[in-house]
């Protein structure tokens, strides 16, 4: 870490790995590091500032060419192993494919940098509490990305839950989704290795680590899950065009039982057309009124404004059933969620600030996608021990 006494200003390097992905371009980067960087850095009320210095890592030299081009980060290497020996760059950041992130990670970590990566952590959960263990070993810094804590609509979940506004919590259901392309006769939106389990792919480890840190941070932690899992399409077409076979699930159907007894139902799928607010709809039920959270929008119906439907499917529909509900906190301002933990994890790093993130949490993530993997064969509810 480079300080000028001068101005209190914190030049922090960062080795960022995978970042050519979709993902790894627009949030990472472009909205989160460039966008810090473009804003000044990260300061705080006492004149010192964080600024992030990165380097682009990858295996493909034209890509990251063009990239830097792009986002104006005149650095870039495909050579992994030289740059963790560099003692410039303090972070290291991982944005590749699952099954490449664990060797990578642990190689960083031995080096004695602090790591920040994208969840899942590791391939499976022995390997992710490895991962954690070392880190703690080599005294570095840690965190996993738990971007969707930080999206509007979930940040006013939040702030309805520590108002009251709910009463007693009693039910939590999940629908996130949408129709992902088979390839052939319009071109997939997502990468063929998501449809490959021997590349780490699969719609429960991608979504079920989120399901577990939304869940835990707002509700109560997860208890136990059933879990039916489906390979609806059995068939695609990849990025060469070639056919391939599905190799592993593309919807999950789960139930999780959290602390305090609060019941959650989440759907998931890449096989489903979108008839709803928004790709991701969070419906929190409670004693004194309920709230559904899309991805920025949230609205709410109180117990006064719930009205008193009465079974009767032989005459027209009376009830409006949008009609009494309300958006709420319309005027806040919210910055892109990825933004929001990257300035937190620097923070965390630059002046030892709280970040809780950590990768156990990461783990977590992965204890509860292996148990529901668990409990879709063996056709019966698991519970989760808790993790040390």
């Amino acid at each position: 870490m480079n300080i000028s006494s001068k101005n209190k200003s914190y030049s922090i390097g960062i080795i960022m790995n995978g970042v050519t992905g979709r993902m790894g371009t627009n949030q990472h980067l472009m909205r989160s590091i460039v966008a810090i960087r473009e804003q000044g850095g990260i300061c705080d009320d006492n004149g010192r500032c964080i600024i992030p210095e990165p380097i682009l890592v990858g295996r493909n030299k034209d890509k990251l060419k063009q990239l830097a081009e792009i986002s104006g980060c005149d650095n870039y290497s495909t050579d992994l192993e030289d740059l963790l020996r560099d003692p410039d760059y303090q972070i290291y950041f991982d944005a590749q494919i699952t099954k490449l992130r664990y060797d990578a990670i642990k190689a960083a970590i031995l080096s004695g940098k602090h790591i920040y990566c994208e969840k899942p952590s590791a391939a499976d959960l022995i390997s992710a509490l490895e991962l954690y263990r070392l880190a703690n070993e080599a005294g570095v810094k840690h965190g996993v990305v738990q971007d969707k804590l930080w999206l509007p609509g979930i940040q006013k979940l939040i702030k309805l839950r520590d108002s009251g506004f709910f009463g007693k919590i009693l039910a939590v259901k999940g629908d996130f989704g949408y129709w992902v392309f088979e390839g052939f006769d319009v071109p997939s939106q997502r990468p063929s290795w998501n449809y490959r389990k021997e590349e780490g792919g699969g719609l429960i480890i991608d979504m079920l680590c989120h399901w577990r840190y939304l869940l835990d941070n707002l509700f109560g932690d997860v208890k136990s899950v059933c879990c039916l899992g489906a390979t609806h399409i059995p068939q695609r077409m990849d990025e060469s065009g070639a056919i391939y076979h599905v190799t592993t699930e593309d919807a999950a159907y789960t139930i999780f039982e959290l602390e305090g007894g609060i019941i959650a139902q989440f759907n998931s799928s890449w096989v489903s057309r979108v008839r709803r607010d928004d790709l991701l709809i969070i419906q929190v039920d409670g004693t004194k009124g309920s709230a559904v959270a899309g991805l920025r929008d949230t609205c709410i119906q109180d117990y006064k404004s719930t009205p008193r439907p009465v079974w009767n499917p032989d005459v027209p529909k009376e009830i409006d059933y949008f009609r009494d509900w309300q958006p709420v906190y319309e005027g806040d301002r919210y910055e892109n969620a990825f933004k929001v933990q990257w300035e937190l994890f620097l923070r965390h790093v630059a002046w030892d600030e709280p970040f809780r993130w950590d990768l156990m949490e990461g783990a977590k993530g992965l204890q509860l996608a292996e148990a529901a993997h668990r409990s879709w064969r063996e056709r019966r509810w698991i519970e989760l021990d808790r993790l040390v």
